[in-house]
């Protein structure tokens, strides 16, 4: 279980695999400004104690993978998008899902089940769109379509997400993320202080690197709908979705299920924008039994 720089799409790609070396693997994507750190222990050991080789990673631009330049104006990639133009930014979200598949080219994996939370959701989704053959299920965690008709994030949660912190001193930036996480996160799980800021310094600590965040966030919003490519998609597709998100609507997880046919939805009362503890078992009983219907099902056929 050591963290390595691989070769990826072309990029440096920070990555870690644990779990039994002949375990079906499983890869992890993570969200908006995320790291790999971000990931709950509960759930990766969860998942490893199931027999599956879990293998989380860095996206591009956050923690220690391959960072990028440039600074898009969110408004006029919104605006080009709008007007049916390409907009002018670093990369999309195709690209960061190529990186994924990346991933698993230089593991030497030929297929994987996948799972991704928020925009790590948005991630997995066009992994399914655009190489299905590398996937044996999906799972797309507080996720959307970039359907522009549903509902949007709480004015109090998107400012927690967007607003920056009033330096870049450790202290400074972990508190002022911990007061944007509790804006967000599932009100019937809430962290303890001690707990909230342990997750947050972990994250400072493996890498702060706001500016990439910029570059993200222009991925999401030029990514416009996913709904008429996700229609087209065949692969087992679960979906869970909180119902008590205030950043992700819990609607962006109704329109992803009906937008692939087939797709199972799961709703869970009291979660928020976050993956509680306490809700890792859960977690970890809906995606190995996915997981593993999809196994059956890819051998049948």
């Amino acid at each position: 279980m050591t963290q390595k720089i691989v070769e990826a799409n072309g990029i440096s790609i920070n990555c870690e695999d644990r779990g039994p070396e002949d375990g079906t693997p499983i890869l992890f994507v993570n969200g908006y400004t995320s790291t790999m750190m971000s990931w709950p222990e509960e759930l990766m050991e969860g998942l490893r104690a199931e027999g599956f080789l879990v293998i989380r990673y860095d996206n591009r631009d956050v923690g220690k993978s391959e960072k990028f330049s440039g600074l898009p104006k969110a408004a006029d990639v919104v605006a080009a998008v709008r007007e049916g133009k390409k907009p002018d930014m670093p990369y999309t979200l195709a690209d960061m899902a190529a990186d994924g598949i990346g991933v698993l080219d230089a593991l030497g994996i030929d297929r994987a089940h996948i799972m991704g939370i928020s925009m790590g959701g948005m991630i997995v989704q066009r992994m399914a769109i655009h190489h299905p053959e590398r996937l044996i299920s999906v799972t797309s965690i507080m996720s959307s379509t970039g359907n522009p008709d549903l509902p949007q994030a709480s004015e109090a949660a998107m400012k927690a997400l967007q607003e920056q912190p009033a330096s870049e001193d450790r202290e400074t930036v972990i508190r002022h993320r911990m007061k944007g996480r509790r804006v967000y996160q599932s009100p019937a799980y809430p962290k303890t202080e001690e707990d909230l800021y342990a997750f947050v310094a972990r994250e400072y600590d493996h890498m702060y690197y706001p500016e990439g965040g910029v570059r993200q966030y222009a991925a999401i919003m030029g990514d416009g709908s996913r709904v008429a490519a996700l229609n087209k998609v065949r692969l087992p597709f679960l979906v869970i979705h909180g119902d008590a998100d205030p950043l992700v609507r819990p609607e962006g997880g109704a329109d992803t299920a009906k937008s692939v046919p087939g797709a199972k939805h799961v709703v869970i009362e009291g979660m928020g924008h976050d993956l509680p503890a306490e809700l890792c078992p859960r977690y970890v009983e809906l995606i190995a039994t996915h997981a593993r219907a999809a196994e059956r099902k890819a051998a049948a056929e």
